[in-house]
């Protein structure tokens, strides 16, 4: 039983007060709603005392105490307001004003400088003003005004203390003190990463975004959720008017959500005017007569070559909506009853867990097919099934932001640097309170430099390294034998496949020493919590069950799950991919992984739709495509998705959808999948509706409008059901009070909701209602005046006996192995500023100044060897494609290594892997490939 608290009573202007151990005469008086005007100080920071203006007169003491640092002791008497006190404050903020006032006015509407010298009547014109500052425009993001600054060092400690990033500073002394990038650099050239939280932690305007957001007129503020990483961060978005009256989100502010506590990266806080982009779909568009589909149109369109007109035509959305359902009813009824389907539809983990419900159920009950899928097969479809087969859950165990308990951490084949700033924020606070961080990955990522140990294995040897710690475990009886005995199942088994697969045998194969090994088997083992963490390079890899696998043995085999700090989370990706497959969203499974092929749930939902159902699953992403190649899917309805540029062996994808008798795509803009269509559809973006995502820490929260979409665009829900009406289903979950679909409607969202609801265990506790009031809520919850669990697994895992079940993996090389002809291996990934195939930060102006074109990372002994030079075209050819890049010579590859973002159509890089799958997770293998480099001749 927790010890009560003891209080420490005081009196505070008179009255009496109370603090907590360690709170200050300011946090006490914010809580009590008295007001001491402050500039250096704010909540999340560590208080700094430097400024003054928050000074408080304290009885007996001969100076004035900063009340942002001063701790109150037992009978203090404080005053605030006291002729002394306010005087000194007034002054304060008066010298303040005299130098950066009136530059603070010309950037900012929101100063706090001037609030408070308004507030307290500061003079003003009475002192000299400093000399001009000239500004840093450099950075596409934001500005550095530093005639508006006030050293104040909430900038400096946001960057070191909260995203750990370390690039801001003071530099020199005195008068001639200032903030500095570095060594001094302009911003864009400093090692900044743009998250932005200098910005937001800026009093006085001296840190804005660019182009004056600053000073637009705000006339709404929106709180909703980041589109992007898995991560869930909770946002703000101020809205006001362009230049032509039309609304406009005008810049981006973090929230005290779950998930990220008032933290953003540069996507969240910048990468948001994609919606505005012109480039924005905003009627249907039907393919022109005699038009026929050529995958060459796709770089001929992205290179200007070829006018979207020159392909489509405008349509009202009743011809659209009727052609598109046409098309599939026709292949639908011409389909023998006991052939395969012909038809597939691909949906999408950037909409809404409603969308992903409602379109799965298009699929199966109007299509009447199980081949529907969305991109979780292309990322952590391996790790899934891993989960799934061991723990009888696909979900993460504990959040990330668990880090902050556990000793050690392990980080395996993810860069959350990169692709989950947010988190990876998480996991240097943890470092810094001292947790140990073990980070294996072939590449030196940007969290090496935090790194106790940085295990960087060959490529494809995930296996070698894992089994070679769990051989260390087994040998030198560091097994949680309690833990085992009372709950896991299979022990022997692995025990016997890991017994051969010393450090000295798995140090051959892997690259790193076996003493490493052991070091890190000992110490993940034996502290008091240990957690792991990994990403798609544990995924996406023709094992990437086993890895999977491994990471399940390694936690379960020393107890390391079941406890904060510890536990096994696999990074979600996109910002719904957990949810769009809780909501059934994939092949074999129905809402809530109930098995396609389980005679109950098969009879459950067949009687809930009123339809009969298929009973095989589906067929999976790389599946369908190959079967369109084949000429046995002809049809195809594609939510929000872009296998144009998400799927492996790209040329052979491209001409599989090209050959499509009916494609039938619903996005935003006019993706490569698109170019290929029949019929494209309009859609909204995920600030133009409401709707709930669910995040990588099984957090679901709910998303609201802040603009209507572009011209005829429409809400995605309103376009899945009127599909859904012409292909014979009597849905009503749109009605006419709900309005035509343009503007964004509550109460649709709300029906499909609550009937996703009724089929999820782990929602039973969270009605709408409950959403949209508490914006997030953690699952499973089962009731609804009680709090969802964060940390499951706590007593039993959700298995027929309650019991995890050990799976043994052996390494074996996969098929992509270098020879003479392709000696080199080449890995895909992300970069921080752009995310998946680039669809949405592509067109996010900020982001595609910030990495403009795509690199190709490349030691620089293999770039003399072959005669590339840094930043010159580096061409890139593997047995299934080609592609051009700009060579980035780093040592963060391993000589033999090369890296290559996907995000660019320019170097489309899946044009280079291969379509073989794990046979498990049915995942293509992305993360190796052999390739061989060339030097382009200028």
């Amino acid at each position: 039983m927790n010890k009560p608290v003891e209080l420490i009573a005081f009196s505070l202007n008179g009255q009496p007060a109370a603090a907590a151990p360690g709170e200050t005469i300011l946090q006490v008086a914010k809580r009590s709603g008295l007001r001491i005007p402050h500039l250096c100080a704010k909540d999340g920071l560590e208080p700094a005392g430097n400024c003054r203006a928050c000074v408080v007169e304290v009885k007996g003491e001969r100076t004035l105490a900063p009340s942002c640092c001063r701790v109150p002791t037992p009978g203090m008497t404080v005053d605030s307001k006291s002729p002394r006190a306010v005087a000194a404050q007034t002054m304060v903020l008066e010298l303040l004003v005299s130098d950066a006032g009136e530059a603070s006015e010309q950037h900012t509407h929101d100063s706090e400088l001037l609030f408070w010298a308004d507030r307290l009547k500061a003079p003003r014109g009475r002192l000299p003003g400093r000399e001009a500052v000239a500004a840093d425009a450099s950075h596409p993001a934001f500005e550095v005004n530093l005639d508006a600054c006030i050293q104040c060092t909430r900038c400096i400690r946001a960057c070191r203390d909260i995203q750990v990033n370390d690039v801001l500073g003071l530099s020199m002394r005195g008068a001639h003190a200032k903030i500095v990038f570095d060594q001094d650099d302009a911003v864009v050239s400093s090692s900044c990463v743009a998250c932005g939280e200098c910005v937001q932690a800026c009093p006085t305007g001296a840190l804005m975004p660019a182009r004056g957001a600053g000073l637009a007129k705000i006339e709404r503020e929106i709180d909703s959720i980041c589109p992007y990483c898995g991560v869930g961060c909770q946002l703000t978005l101020h809205v006001g008017r362009d230049a032509q009256g039309a609304e406009k989100v005008h810049y981006v502010t973090g929230r005290d959500g779950p998930a990220n506590h008032g933290r953003l990266c540069v996507k969240g806080r910048f990468g948001f005017d994609y919606i505005h982009n012109e480039r924005r779909l905003t009627t249907p568009l039907i393919r022109r007569e005699g038009v026929a589909k050529d995958a060459a149109h796709i770089d001929q369109f992205k290179r200007g070559e070829l006018p979207l007109s020159a392909l489509f035509r405008e349509a009202s959305w009743d011809e659209a909506l009727d052609l598109a359902a046409n098309g599939l009813v026709r292949i639908r009824d011409a389909t023998p009853a006991l052939a395969p389907s012909r038809l597939a539809g691909f949906g999408s983990a950037k909409g809404s867990n409603e969308e992903a419900y409602l379109f799965q159920k298009l699929v199966r009950t109007g299509l009447r097919t199980h081949n529907v899928d969305h991109c979780t097969r292309l990322c952590h479809a391996s790790s899934v099934a891993a989960l799934l087969e061991g723990l009888g859950s696909g979900a993460v165990s504990n959040p990330v932001e668990d880090v902050a308990q556990a000793e050690v951490i392990l980080l395996i084949g993810a860069n959350p640097a990169s692709n989950h700033p947010v988190a990876a924020s998480w996991i240097k606070n943890a470092i810094q309170r001292g947790a140990k961080l073990m980070l294996a990955d072939p590449r030196a990522t940007p969290l090496a430099r935090f790194a106790r140990w940085h295990l960087a294995f060959r490529p494809d040897t995930d296996v070698a390294l894992l089994t070679g710690m769990l051989n260390v475990i087994v040998a030198e009886g560091l097994v949680d034998e309690a833990f085992v005995k009372a709950r896991v199942n299979g022990y022997e088994a692995v025990k016997a496949a890991v017994a051969e697969a010393t450090p000295e045998r798995m140090a051959e194969i892997c690259g790193v020493p076996a003493e490493t090994l052991r070091d890190c088997a000992r110490a993940f083992a034996s502290s008091k919590a240990s957690i792991i963490l990994w990403g798609m390079g544990v995924s996406q890899h023709v094992h990437g069950t086993d890895n999977a696998r491994c990471l399940i043995a390694l936690s379960l085999l020393t107890g390391q799950i079941g406890r904060p700090g510890t536990g096994l989370h696999p990074l979600r990706g996109q910002n719904n991919v957990q949810g769009a497959s809780d909501a059934g969203l994939i092949p074999m499974m129905y809402p809530n992984y109930q098995r396609v092929v389980r005679e109950d749930a098969h009879a459950q939902f067949e009687a809930m739709w009123g339809t009969p159902l298929g009973r095989e699953a589906g067929l999976t992403v790389v599946e369908i495509i190959k079967e369109a190649a084949a000429g046995r899917i002809t049809g195809m309805l594609v939510e929000g998705e872009n296998p144009a540029m998400s799927d492996p062996d790209l040329d052979h994808a491209r001409a599989a959808l090209a050959k499509l008798e009916h494609l039938v795509v619903q996005d935003i803009f006019a993706t490569e999948t698109a170019i290929l269509a029949d019929v494209v559809l309009p859609a909204s973006a995920f600030a133009e509706k409401w709707g709930s995502v669910t995040n990588t820490d099984r957090l679901i929260q709910v998303g609201r409008p802040a603009l209507n979409p572009p011209g005829q665009a429409r809400q995605d829900l309103w376009a899945i059901e009127q599909l859904g009406r012409r292909l014979g289903l009597p849905w009503n979950y749109w009605r006419a009070e709900d309005g035509d679909g343009h503007a964004a409607a509550e109460a649709p969202v709300a029906r499909v909701y609550e009937e996703l609801r009724s089929v999820m265990e782990p929602l039973a506790g969270v009605p709408w209602r409950r959403l949209v009031r508490e914006d997030a809520v953690v699952t499973p919850a089962e009731r609804e005046d009680e709090p969802g669990h964060a940390v499951v697994f706590t007593e039993r895992f959700p298995t027929a006996d309650g019991r995890a079940t050990l799976v043994p993996a052996n390494f074996a090389p996969g098929p992509e192995q270098p020879d003479a002809d392709y000696p080199l291996v080449i890995s895909t990934g992300r970069v921080l500023e752009h995310w998946h195939t680039g669809a949405m930060t592509r067109h996010a102006n900020v982001l595609d100044a910030l990495a403009p074109v795509p690199t190709v990372s490349i030691h620089p002994d293999d770039a003399l060897r072959l005669g590339v030079k840094h930043g010159e075209t580096i061409r890139v050819e593997s047995r299934h494609g080609a592609i051009e890049g700009v060579a980035e010579l780093t040592r963060a590859v391993k000589p033999g290594h090369l890296f290559l973002p996907f995000a660019y159509w320019e170097a489309a890089a899946n044009r280079l892997t291969g379509s073989a799958l794990d046979p498990f997770g049915k995942i293509p293998g992305f993360k190796v490939t052999a390739v061989r480099a060339f030097a382009v001749p200028t």
